[in-house]
């Protein structure tokens, strides 16, 4: 396997298992007796938010919803499509 193949193979798993780690963070949210100081929502928290404070920084809380995570997700998914559409540029047939 050529190793470039293998990097974008590898950032590709990484990108989705992260997006599901954002999705799990979000729902969990939506749980107010979660606490966020015990394992493991402290590791999570700790792996998601700083990406999500980037957006948390453009988009403001609109009337106590947070709408940052869609903008974050959403960039995540086009990252994801780009580097798949990559690997199949460098390797288009495996």
């Amino acid at each position: 396997m050529n190793s470039i193949v293998l990097l974008i193979t590898t950032l590709s798993t990484f990108i989705q298992l992260y997006s599901a780690l954002l999705i799990i963070r979000i729902l969990l949210t939506w749980f107010p007796n979660v606490n966020w100081y015990n394992q493991p929502f402290s590791a999570l928290s700790q792996i998601t938010d700083p990406y999500l404070n980037i957006f948390r920084s453009i988009i403001p809380p609109l009337g106590g919803m947070d709408f940052s995570p869609i903008l974050a997700i959403f960039v995540l998914n086009i990252a994801g499509n780009l580097i798949r559409s990559a690997a199949f540029a460098v390797a288009p047939f495996g």
